[in-house]
This record gives C-alpha cells, sequence and structure tokens, in this order.
C-alpha cells in the first residue's frame, strides 16, 4: 500500500514558476513509476509527466515542466516554470509498479488528493 500528499499548489501570475511535491508513505518507494496528472474544471483527466528510470511528458509542457524524485525522502516533484493560464487544474500525483502504460490513467496503482493550482492573467 501506498499513501501519497501532494503539496504545493496555489494561485500564481502567468509566466511565474511553482514547484509541487508528492511524499509517499509505504516501502519500496523506489520501485515505483511515479507520475502526474491534472484535471481542469469540466474536463477528463490528463497527463502530464512521469519518471521511472526515465521521464516522459505530455507535448503542453514540454520544455516547461520538469519531473524528478528524491528517493532518499520518498517524495516526487514537478517543476513548473512559465506557467500558463491553461495550466490551470487540480494536480494529482501516482505510483505505478509498471515500467510501461506510464501516460494513461490505468497504468497506475496508487493516487493522491490532489492539489489545486490556479493560473491568473
Amino acid at each position: 500500500q501506498v499513501q501519497l500528499v501532494e503539496s504545493g499548489g496555489g494561485l500564481v501570475q502567468a509566466g511565474d514558476s511553482l514547484r509541487l511535491s508528492c511524499a509517499a508513505s509505504g516501502r519500496a518507494f523506489t520501485t515505483y513509476a511515479m507520475g502526474w496528472f491534472r484535471q481542469a474544471p469540466g474536463k477528463e483527466r490528463k497527463f502530464v509527466a512521469a519518471i521511472k528510470w526515465y521521464t516522459v511528458y505530455a507535448d503542453s509542457v514540454k520544455g516547461r515542466f520538469t519531473i524528478s524524485r528524491d528517493n532518499a525522502k520518498n517524495t516526487v516533484y514537478l517543476q513548473m516554470n512559465s506557467l500558463k493560464l491553461e495550466d490551470t487544474a487540480v494536480y494529482y500525483c501516482a505510483a505505478s509498479s509498471r515500467s510501461t502504460c506510464l501516460q494513461v490513467i490505468g497504468g497506475y496503482d496508487y493516487w493522491g488528493q490532489g492539489t489545486q493550482v490556479t493560473v491568473s492573467s
């Protein structure tokens, strides 16, 4: 069992930066692939980024967002730069026991409760 708790969300202006954190409890954190998804109001949840021994990003965030992990702290991060209005969403952290299919919701075993990110003009 893995429990995930996101933090770091907030209200920022377009062009600002924000770093989200996801703290994981439970054993064997290093064996899990970790991902970030987001869900805007009235829209479906979408993939943002994932990290295993490689990283993968959605096209919409490539070059602006960076996913990283600190295995000593059981934490995964999402550094978000040059934020845009369309980045406004609830951001969810997720853990997967797989090494593939990391861009789909069904590829993940555990989910956090989410943290709100609001980008204003």
